[in-house]
């Protein structure tokens, strides 16, 4: 009795990888494995070289829009067609401005997602699942490992953004000491420089930093998608199917495949019989095959009925036993006449040209 609680024990124990069809059908739930980190990281790198490739293009339209402001539309009556055409007009300056920021931003997410995880449109996760509001899992979630894993994750990326940026700006101090000193032009250029720093260098620790998170998620998932050998068991169960489904499956598709054949018995030159058991349907088409071939075989039952559309289609039927049988074990439907067999069938169609005045 202890041994087979063992057994199920062990069974029932989540150790083997998960098989492509589970996998498949979580990713189709939109569980995949997936480092925001990455994704951070990515949208960082190309919006600092939008910004570095686009900087002068967004200072010279802010300048253009400010000297407007002040030399232009100051001296405008405020009206509420003024204040529109103001209003549009800014909108516009500011949208050309950040266009490619957004555009960009948009693209690098994309791509980062697709590095991860390939291309992938769900909306399982938009359904609507009470387990996602039960306060008791909700509370599982929250004092579970993988949280104390994030929250540690997240602590780890303050303290090194901290430090990097720290490092950065203390590096600078004297400069920024003199950016008293230095015109409006000069100054914004250097702050427009230390960020640019600051950013590559935060950029290159969340680069490195999304490695080993994606490592971890791709662990974490791993882990989460092992399957016990009961759960590989009854999922081969429900792919083979209930043996009655596959029986009458079975079935369905033999009387697809006879219906088939029995269309072909028309076209037949010769039935050979058993004569009553046994039925062999024979053609011979010099431009489809070098030698007869089956086209209809079957016993009993079938046989009768190959015999019955023989009759209704005038084609004429042989009786040979020995050569019924022994067609009717050595061939299927569609084969040709083996040559050991090539005497005995050549005499009998000739035996049905004479017949048919065919020669």
């Amino acid at each position: 009795m202890q041994l087979k609680m063992n057994l199920q024990f062990f069974a029932g124990e989540k150790t083997e990888r998960a098989t492509p069809k589970k996998r498949q059908d979580e990713r189709k739930k939109g569980k995949v494995a997936k480092s925001q980190d990455v994704n951070t990281a990515f949208l960082l790198l190309f919006t600092f070289i939008i910004l570095f490739s686009f900087g002068n293009f967004m200072k010279e339209t802010m300048t253009s829009l400010y000297k407007h402001t002040f030399t232009e539309f100051i001296h405008w009556e405020v009206t509420e067609k003024t204040v529109q055409q103001i209003f549009s007009g800014a909108t516009l300056e500011v949208a050309k401005m950040l266009a490619p920021i957004m555009i960009i931003a948009i693209i690098a997410a994309l791509a980062a997602n697709f590095l991860q995880i390939g291309f992938l449109f769900t909306t399982e996760p938009l359904k609507f699942d009470l387990k996602k509001i039960d306060p008791i899992q909700g509370a599982k979630r929250i004092f579970s490992i993988r949280a104390l894993v994030e929250l540690l994750k997240s602590l780890l990326k303050i303290v090194s953004i901290g430090v990097a940026t720290f490092a950065v700006i203390w590096f600078y101090k004297d400069d920024m000491m003199m950016t008293a000193f230095k015109t409006p032009e000069a100054s914004l250029g250097f702050f427009g420089k230390v960020t640019i720093t600051m950013g590559i260098t935060v950029i290159i620790l969340l680069l490195f930093l999304a490695v080993f998170d994606y490592a971890y998620q791709r662990y974490d998932y791993e882990k989460n998608m092992r399957m016990s050998k009961q759960d590989i068991k009854d999922e081969y169960k429900n792919m083979e199917g209930d043996p009655l489904i596959k029986s009458k499956i079975k079935e369905r598709q033999r009387q697809m495949a006879t219906r088939r054949m029995m269309s072909e018995v028309p076209h037949a030159d010769v039935i050979i019989t058993n004569p009553t058991h046994i039925a062999i349907a024979i053609k011979y088409d010099e431009e489809k095959a070098s030698a007869p071939y089956v086209v209809a075989k079957g016993v009993d039952d079938v046989a009768q009925k190959i015999k019955e559309i023989a009759k209704k289609n005038d084609i004429i039927m042989v009786e040979n036993k020995p050569l019924a049988r022994s067609l009717y074990r050595a061939i299927d439907v569609g084969d040709m006449i083996p040559e050991v067999f090539f005497q005995a069938v050549a005499e009998i169609l000739a035996y049905v040209y004479k017949l048919e005045k065919k020669v």
